[in-house]
């Protein structure tokens, strides 16, 4: 069993505060899903925990089985057992996917005789064709081709928290279906635990979450079960807002004529 931990979470980029006050914990098997209005943080949480630079971390924790990752560099906190797939996977050409797992495997101080073995099995659970095996990292590759790739170097590095940062964005229905799905299996086979990204409802129905939590202004505000998801897809996130900030309901209709009487 894993649990990672964030406490208190603050954090700025180029002096302006984002993040005031993060907590959630994921343990193994469970799915916690972030929801917020764009601006609220959502992304910049998931880049402190990994140790993307240009953030400034001003207060808090981050803890992985007790382990401080705020004290590690992005790598060994990957060594350690967090995965973060990108909302915009970078592409790396003249590198090979499988370059880049058996340097993963090498790394862990796993055998990277399994790299190839797993690709092909874990390909054929996602949709990818072969070919795509051999191409440069994400080179020539749709939104969609590019967010299975994260979805095959999760499943072959089992790692043990997964970070996903709006995997469903840019992906059709199918891929959709198979990378959720994939995942889900994930957190029953190998106890995967899973701190979801999204703006999205659509992504639940294949990933079941345990909890739903509501970033505002960098601060979560709320949290409960499967059926808050459904609620702000539904409402909104006018409730949780300042009314000066929440969207009238009596605003004039962009499509009037301005010259009506």
């Amino acid at each position: 069993m894993s649990t990672l931990k964030v406490r208190g979470l603050c954090a700025s980029a180029g002096g302006t505060p984002i993040l005031n006050g993060v907590d959630v914990t994921v343990s193994s098997g469970e799915v916690h899903v972030i929801m917020g209005p764009n601006g609220s943080g959502k992304s910049t949480l998931s880049h402190v925990i990994m140790g993307r630079p240009g953030y400034e971390v001003t207060e808090g924790q981050v803890l992985l089985d007790g382990v401080d990752m705020l004290a590690l560099a992005p790598w060994e906190r990957a060594k350690a057992g967090l995965f973060l797939a990108l909302q915009y996977p970078t592409e790396v050409p003249g590198v090979r996917l499988e370059d880049v797992l058996v340097e993963s495997f090498r790394a862990a101080g796993r055998d990277d005789l399994q790299v190839s073995a797993l690709l092909e099995r874990e390909s054929r659970r996602i949709g990818i064709e072969a070919d795509f095996l051999e191409r440069s990292l994400n080179v020539d590759l749709s939104g969609g081709e590019k967010k299975r790739n994260e979805t095959l170097q999760l499943a072959v590095l089992e790692p043990r928290i997964a970070i996903l940062d709006e995997l469903d964005s840019g992906l059709d229905v199918d891929a959709l279906h198979e990378c959720s799905q994939r995942i889900e299996a994930m957190t029953n086979e190998n106890h995967l635990g899973v701190l979801a990204i999204t703006h999205y409802n659509r992504l639940l129905h294949e990933l079941r979450a345990d909890r739903i939590h509501v970033l505002i202004k960098g601060r979560i505000v709320e949290s409960g079960g499967p059926e808050l998801a459904t609620e702000l897809e539904s409402d909104g996130y006018a409730r949780f807002l300042p009314a000066a900030e929440a969207p009238s309901l009596g605003a004039a209709d962009p499509f009037a004529d301005p010259f009506a009487v």
